[in-house]
């Protein structure tokens, strides 16, 4: 164990001269996400939520223990083999570091430095409790260091791994601070066409109801990166190539900065999402329109006759997402956003630029970190998540939500507001409807609407009796559709169904 916490300590340290990325739990971390199939990333994203990764990495971590407690038993038998798993792990590591889309041979190194610093301490430790019979000695008879001073060994051992771990996240933090000072450097240019203010009314100020517009810290956040990426604005450059560019794009980030910037508030939501759960937020995005940068680069959609029917983006990190190409040529605000919120994209959230495309599921849609936009066809390319049994295309299904009550809450008679969220973005909300124990549903009290591509608020005041009651909710969007209330799941094109609510009426005084 002392000798696979070392092994990763020196690991973290190397990482930090090359890219935080290429650690070792890192770089099995992210193979080990690639290789989960989507049924069981969807019951992690279930259970754990935005959790789910540090519960990735302190299972990978409980997994490597018990190999480095079976190589340590295997190292007291036989040294040689105990040192060849525990450099095993090494090139394990490296083998996986070398295996992501963005990997360089520097990638390798950190986890290489991390098997040959492990097989050493585990040499260094078997040894010390096996030292050779001294001349004179009794035959047969043991000799070890004591056990005194063994544990200073040990005690030694820890604290230089110790010091390396934490000189590896300094100089981490150090390696990222050229981001973090670009970040801290940018003003956010003023909008060539200003989102126009949100409707007083549009958010209905009922205790326990989600916020109008999300606080970026508390907006949701679904990818596959064990390590949010840190990118400098200084250095930051976006490529647009493909089929039918017939003038390709390379831009900085002043250069993309000096052509209109749009404001628009839009929601998004995560096709991971269940009826009812948490992956949807509303926000006020500030960007460049998408469907201009395109046409700059002498992209047609297929509806015109150009020859792409999918645009690729590409991330920092390797992670790709393909969007239909009419889609974000159709008039809609798809942005390259680079402001949330009045403030600049927090790094969770894609720092410096990311795409925005109202009424498509993120996974084919809200590429963070973005560095390359690449024009080809479905036929011709799977992005990430289709290769992982997602649907091509995405676009986002009508839902509502119950905020509050929450299900199991305890009510008194009387008087309830039961609040929530409706959306159904680039068609909008028309209406809201609740019912209560499979009865006559009723009208809910819409807030202002604030465009077609934001959730709606809504209330219902409900007259509570005693007992238990189901509150259930649907939506109809604007283009007359109700809200299906037929139960699917999230695979391969998101959830549907009317979400539920159980709470208990106590009885009267």
């Amino acid at each position: 164990m002392v000798a696979a916490a070392a092994g990763l300590a020196v690991g973290e340290l190397a990482a930090a001269a090359v890219r935080p990325e290429s650690s070792p739990v890192t770089s099995i971390g992210a193979v080990v996400i690639d290789a989960t199939p989507a049924a069981l990333k969807e019951w992690a994203i279930r259970q754990f939520g935005t959790a789910d990764k540090l519960v990735l990495t302190l299972g990978i971590l409980a997994v490597l223990g018990a190999l480095a407690v079976g190589a340590g038993v295997l190292a007291l038998r036989h040294l040689p083999a105990g040192m060849a798993v525990a450099g095993g792990f090494g090139l394990l590591g490296a083998a996986a570091a070398l295996g992501r889309p963005e990997a360089g041979w520097r990638d390798a190194l950190p986890s290489l430095a991390a098997g040959l610093a492990a097989a050493g301490v585990l040499w260094l430790l078997v040894t010390a409790v096996r030292r050779p019979r001294p001349a004179g000695a009794p035959p047969g008879a043991a000799w070890a260091m004591d056990r005194r001073g063994f544990g200073r060994l040990v005690a030694a051992t820890v604290a230089v791994s110790a010091g390396a771990a934490l000189a590896g996240r300094r100089l981490g933090a150090y390696g990222s601070a050229g981001a973090t000072a670009s970040r801290a450097r940018f003003r956010l240019p003023r909008a060539t066409v200003p989102a126009p203010p949100v409707p007083a009314g549009a958010g209905l100020r009922v205790p326990g109801l989600s916020p109008f517009l999300t606080p970026n810290q508390d907006f949701y956040r679904v990818d596959t990166a064990l390590v949010v990426p840190r990118v400098d604005a200084d250095t930051w450059r976006l490529r647009i190539h493909g089929e039918g560019v017939t003038k390709p794009l390379t831009l900085d980030l002043r250069e993309l900065l000096a052509r209109p910037l749009v404001e628009h508030d839009i929601t998004l939501c995560c096709v991971s999402n269940e009826v009812g759960g948490p992956y949807a937020g509303n926000a006020r995005w500030l960007g460049v329109r998408l469907a201009d940068l395109l046409r700059e680069a002498g992209v047609r959609p297929p509806s015109a006759g150009g020859p792409a029917d999918q645009l690729v983006a590409r991330s920092v990190d390797g992670m790709t997402i393909g969007t239909p190409v009419e889609t974000v040529m159709d008039g809609r605000d798809a942005l390259l956003a680079v402001g949330m919120n009045g403030e600049p994209l927090p790094f969770a959230h894609g720092f410096p630029v990311r795409m925005v495309v109202p009424g498509l599921y993120g996974y084919v849609s809200a590429c963070k970190w973005l560095r390359e936009l690449r024009l080809t066809t479905f036929a011709a390319y799977d992005a990430y998540w289709v290769r992982r049994s997602w649907a091509a295309q995405g676009p986002v299904k009508t839902q509502s939500r119950i905020d509050t009550p929450r299900s199991f809450a305890a009510l008194v008679p009387g008087r309830v507001a039961v609040a929530g969220v409706a959306w159904a973005q680039h068609r909008g909300i028309e209406r809201v409807q609740v019912r209560v124990d499979g009865g006559p549903w009723q009208e809910a009290r819409l807030g202002d609407s604030d465009g077609v591509d934001t959730w709606r608020q809504w209330v219902w005041p409900w007259e509570a009796t005693a007992g238990s009651h189901t509150l259930e909710v649907r939506a109809t969007d604007g283009t007359g559709a109700v809200q299906t209330g037929e139960r699917v799941g999230t695979l391969p094109d998101g959830a549907t169904g009317w979400h539920a609510v159980t709470v208990r009426v106590a009885p009267g005084p």
